[in-house]
């Protein structure tokens, strides 16, 4: 228990910085889940819609800092090329 007030303000806010953080990286989990499952039935019109919207959860998550932009990227460059070289194969 800390003994500074402010200690206890940012204890208060790192809690409920966790808890939004946490929601925005399941949002991206679940969304690359639906991506990788279209890509496996090789049903590229919905990878695509569910690539957009990965792209977007990853795009949000760095904006507000819950995940490194550089992550974010690195995520989104390897699902483009990753839906690019099943496109190619058909």
């Amino acid at each position: 228990m800390p003994n500074i007030k402010s200690q206890e303000k940012r204890d208060r806010q790192a809690v409920k910085r966790t808890l939004k953080n946490k929601v925005l990286k399941t949002k991206i989990k679940s969304y690359k889940k639906k991506f990788a499952e279209n890509i496996e039935s090789k049903n590229i019109e919905a990878a695509k819609t569910d690539l957009s919207l990965y792209f977007k959860s990853l795009d949000k998550a760095a904006k507000k800092n819950a995940v490194s932009k550089n992550f974010a990227t690195n995520k989104k460059s390897k699902a483009a090329r990753l839906l690019n070289s099943i496109s190619q194969e058909k």
